[in-house]
């Protein structure tokens, strides 16, 4: 007896399905793809665009976590600027009586300051306060004023001399003075006089205000010098 086996017919579509899709990839040139049969090309279309979207997803993906990295490197540096002021609201009165002592402060100062008119009384001040003390000038000369931001400075060379008790006296009368007086490079040495004095080298500096004219000269100046060091383009 001979059996015969009989295949569905949807077997067979498949199998012949497959046999012809497989035929179509055999003997394809790489160097001519759009004579390629439609099957390879569709496949070729969606490797590529998955490719492309993979590549994509990628340096989205990357750019992403850089973006990430930095907010994260940034936040502690937020967070303690956060801390901070939230510390100065809470002590925003505080912090304003303090701004309102200091305002008082800088401007007491301030009237310690003499201005050009005032410098000539000052300097005879000095002189009368060494004067007082018994003390003899040898030199008195004023020098170079001294420009500073808001303020001039004179510096006075000044040599004295006398008793070792009388110096002492008059470098604490020329500290009390109503204005602001310092005394820089002292030198106390003997001198020849039998008597036993004593002569004292230093420089006194004097300070004084700026008037409206003299700060604006002192700003000009500064803006010419910032402009003439930036860098040209």
């Amino acid at each position: 007896m001979v059996t015969t086996t009989i295949r569905p017919a949807s077997t067979l579509d498949v199998a012949t399905a497959f046999d012809r899709a497989q035929q179509q990839f055999k003997g394809l040139n790489p160097q001519e793809p759009g004579q390629w049969p439609l099957l390879p090309k569709v496949l070729a279309w969606v490797a590529t665009g998955a490719l492309a979207l993979g590549l994509g997803w990628v340096v989205l993906v990357s750019s992403a976590a850089d973006e990430l990295e930095a907010a994260r490197n940034v936040e502690p540096g937020l967070k303690d600027d956060f801390r901070a002021k939230l510390g100065q609201a809470v002590n925003l009165s505080e912090l304003r009586k303090q701004k309102q002592q200091v305002q008082e402060y800088v401007t007491q100062l301030e009237r310690q300051l003499p201005g050009k008119a005032e410098m000539d009384a000052l300097l005879s001040d000095i002189n009368q306060a060494g004067i007082g003390r018994g003390l003899q000038f040898e030199l008195f000369r004023p020098g170079q004023v001294e420009i500073k931001d808001y303020y001039a400075v004179l510096p006075i060379t000044v040599r004295v001399t006398g008793r070792f008790h009388d110096i002492g006296a008059f470098t604490a009368d020329v500290a009390n003075l109503s204005r602001i007086v310092t005394l820089h490079n002292l030198a106390i040495v003997p001198t020849k006089d039998a008597a036993g004095t004593l002569a004292m080298d230093a420089v006194a500096r004097t300070y004084r205000y700026l008037d409206a004219v003299e700060l604006a000269e002192v700003r000009k100046a500064r803006e010419a010098e910032s402009k003439s060091k930036a860098p040209r383009k």
